[in-house]
């Protein structure tokens, strides 16, 4: 998955720089083969290849914002309706959106709760956790949030809202989130001078 989307990655910054029809050629074929590579030997190719293609431009990492609010010591986690598994809200951050305001947007729309950004706590490349493969390469942007007010409200991407304790973790859905993220939000939590973590 690594490579293909690596080979996706170089095709598509080809076609952003107008190659000529000759190169624009070759580029559409190594699109079309990334897509080949990623679903061997019995995924969706047509779903691939359309992701692949959906972008333009010059190809760089996507961006995922994550809010993490506390109650003392338990963290705000949604369940998400499309595995019913649990996550700390967040999503991707929209075009000419700013990361803080992503974020407190996303917790609003996911929980109910209405938030302050107040700390990015870390940026983490998806590649350097256990996270499922998926045809793009992105960042986590995890925020240290404060509550400013609402109350639990589920919406059409979450069934369910709660808190837990560092101990009491739900199943996660790994797609979005995983173990070793959620304690280093825990520590950011209990050391609010601890520098951001990138990796």
């Amino acid at each position: 998955m690594d490579w293909s989307r690596r080979l996706a990655a170089i095709a598509q910054s080809g076609l952003a720089f107008d190659p000529g029809v000759y190169d624009r050629q070759r580029y559409e074929e190594l699109v079309a083969l990334a897509a080949e590579m990623a679903t061997w030997p019995d995924g969706d190719m047509a779903s691939v290849a359309a992701a692949f293609t959906r972008d333009l431009g010059y190809a760089t990492p996507k961006l995922v914002c994550r809010g993490a609010v506390f109650d003392r010591e338990r963290i705000l986690m949604v369940r998400e309706t499309i595995d019913g598994l649990w996550t700390i809200p967040g999503g991707w951050i929209d075009v000419g959106e700013g990361p803080t305001a992503a974020v407190e947007r996303e917790v609003w729309e996911e929980t109910g709760y209405q938030v302050t950004a107040d700390k990015l706590a870390m940026v983490a490349d998806k590649r350097r956790y256990p996270h499922p493969p998926v045809p793009h390469h992105s960042y986590i942007l995890f925020f240290l949030c404060t509550l400013r007010g609402g109350s639990p409200r589920p919406s059409v991407e979450t069934s369910e809202v709660g808190w837990f304790a560092e101990d009491d973790l739900p199943s996660l859905s790994t797609n979005r989130v995983v173990t070793t993220q959620v304690h280093r939000m825990f520590r950011h939590h209990r050391d609010p001078g601890r520098p951001t973590d990138v990796d």
